[in-house]
């Protein structure tokens, strides 16, 4: 990948200062960046006591299980329409 087709940004994510590099759009890479942040302040709401390294490997796992979450629905909608369309052969 060229340099040229890379987009730069930085962001704050936690309180602390990250520069994102990616292929994505700046919009794509701030929503991502957003996100981290969101759900690190929702888990620290309730966690107190946690120090940034357990909240960024909670936050992680978090994220984790909603992607799988998500991946396992995302499966199951695609076998229900391949069984739709073998029905409609």
């Amino acid at each position: 990948m060229r340099e040229e087709e890379k987009n730069k940004l930085n962001v704050d994510i936690y309180g602390q200062q990250y520069r994102m590099v990616g292929k994505a759009s700046t919009a794509h890479l701030r929503a991502v960046a957003n996100y981290v942040d969101e759900k690190m302040r929702q888990i620290a709401g309730g966690n107190t006591r946690l120090d940034t390294a357990k909240l960024a490997v909670l936050s992680a796992i978090n994220i984790a299980d909603e992607y799988f979450r998500l991946r396992e629905e995302y499966d199951e909608l695609l076998r229900i329409l391949e069984e739709e369309e073998k029905k409609m052969e």
